[in-house]
């Protein structure tokens, strides 16, 4: 599933087709994804003028005129391709429509916003822009990473009351808005600290600087475009080059990149999901 920085991504594609441009016509090409369209949804949003575009955790924000509030997530499969876009910014024309693709943004300045999904683990919402924060998969978000609430003194005083091991509480959509497993992997390696290692165990030393590791994390991440596993392009349809960088994710029983390390990279199942640490680096 796309985290943060893929989504970002994303969303930054998107934007300069979107913001500011009316939104002439939306069709739909199946009456649900990971669960139904709202009722109206094609009439609500046709008409109307995007305002802004933002992210909260793994979810796009399209702010529009009408007072509502376009949610996207893009699941497991779901890409959004730009075309003909007359800033330039897109080259290609429009392209004939593919079997998954299953909304269609017809922007007043000639570009396509397309939503393709071909497994529908995607979803769309629409919502009242003032109770947006309300909005049952919002409103127990934790603080976005580059944001003012997420510092040293937040991450220490939470952490502390955590019995779980560290890489679940980091996965906690509820302490830490948009981390997932990939980037979860990379901090611990760079903090030196095992995926198995009980949270509330961490010393506030050892847990203060993870907020900037996490920042610089997913700050490279967002440069570098994302990574690419699986289904995940950008909006233009090119590839994140993250993946290429990765220290441990991916990497079992391959050397760890420390110079001064002699140890292979391992990888263990934690809650279904894999873990890649270097167990001599990481304690």
């Amino acid at each position: 599933m796309p985290e943060l920085p893929e989504v970002e991504t994303v969303m930054r594609g998107i934007e300069p087709a979107m913001t500011g441009y009316r939104i002439d016509q939306l069709i739909l090409n199946r009456p649900d994804l990971r669960w139904p369209f709202p009722g109206g949804m094609a009439e609500r949003v046709s008409g109307a003028k995007v305002l802004g575009l933002r992210r909260r955790s793994k979810y796009i924000l399209a702010d529009l005129d009408s007072n509502e509030t376009l949610l996207i997530h893009l699941g497991m499969s779901g890409r959004i391709l730009v075309s003909g876009d007359p800033l330039g910014n897109f080259v290609r024309d429009h392209p004939p429509i593919e079997k998954h693709d299953h909304a269609i943004f017809s922007m007043e300045n000639g570009a396509r916003i397309t939503f393709n999904d071909p497994r529908r683990f995607g979803a769309m919402d629409l919502l009242d822009t003032a109770l947006g924060d309300a909005h049952p998969l919002l409103r127990n978000i934790g603080p976005e990473p580059f944001g003012n609430e997420f510092h040293e003194d937040y991450l220490v005083n939470i952490l502390k009351k955590k019995n779980s091991p560290i890489k679940s509480a980091l996965l906690d959509q509820r302490i830490i808005a948009g981390l997932g497993n990939i980037y979860v992997c990379e901090v611990l390696f760079r903090a030196g600290i095992s995926p198995k290692k009980l949270a509330g165990k961490i010393s506030a030393k050892r847990t203060a600087p993870m907020v900037a590791i996490i920042r610089d994390v997913l700050g490279e991440a967002i440069q570098a475009g994302g990574s690419t596993l699986r289904d995940f392009r950008h909006s233009d349809g090119e590839l994140g080059y993250f993946q290429h960088t990765f220290k441990v994710y991916g990497r079992e029983d391959e050397a760890c990149t420390n110079t001064d390390c002699d140890a292979k990279i391992k990888r263990i199942f934690q809650s279904g999901r894999s873990s890649f640490y270097c167990p001599k680096c990481q304690r």
